[in-house]
C-alpha cells in the first residue's frame, strides 16, 4: 500500500507537538476503535507514522491507515508493515475510492456525488465509522473511504 499522505495540521487531536509518547497515543486511539488489527506497533518520526501489525482483512488495513492519518500531527502513514490476508478468488474485494473532505462538504453531498443518492450517506458513514465519530461532524482535509 505504500505511503499515504494526509494533512498534518488537521484531524483528531490525540497528542501534542513534541509529545514523547505520541506513537503510544496513536496506538491507543486505533485500538480503542479497533478496525480489525492485532499486534499493532506504531512509530512516529517527523509527522511520518509507521504501522506494523496483523489485519483481519484488506478493509481493516485501510481503516487502520486512515485512522492514523486522520490524526492531527500525522502528515503521512507508511502501512507496508501491516499484513492482511489475500481475499479468496471467489471473494470479490469491494472497490474503494478515497476522498479528501473539502469546505462545504456533507456526507449527504458526498453520497450524492459518488453513490448517486444523498440518502445513501449512511453507507459512507458505516465504511468510515472508525474515522468519523458523528456523521454531522466531518472536517476539511479528512480522508475517507468511499465504497463502490
Amino acid at each position: 500500500m505504500g505511503l499515504f499522505d494526509f494533512a498534518a495540521n488537521i484531524g483528531k487531536k490525540v497528542f501534542g507537538i513534541g509529545d514523547a509518547d505520541a506513537a503510544e497515543q496513536i496506538k491507543a486511539n486505533i485500538e480503542a476503535n479497533n478496525p480489525g488489527v492485532s499486534d499493532l506497533s506504531v512509530s512516529l518520526d517527523d509527522e511520518i507514522c509507521t504501522l506494523e501489525g496483523s489485519c483481519a482483512s484488506v478493509e481493516a488495513k485501510e481503516k487502520t491507515i486512515l485512522m492514523a492519518g486522520n490524526m492531527k500531527g500525522v502528515g503521512s502513514v507508511n502501512g507496508d508493515g501491516l499484513s492482511a490476508p489475500e481475499p479468496a478468488p471467489e471473494e470479490a474485494q469491494p472497490e474503494v475510492e478515497y476522498y479528501v473532505i473539502e469546505s462545504g462538504d456533507t456526507l449527504w453531498g458526498i453520497a450524492a456525488k459518488f453513490l448517486g443518492n444523498g440518502a445513501k450517506y449512511p453507507e459512507i458513514f458505516e465504511a468510515n465509522k472508525e474515522v468519523i465519530e458523528d456523521p454531522d461532524k466531518i472536517f476539511v482535509g479528512q480522508k475517507i473511504r468511499i465504497p463502490k
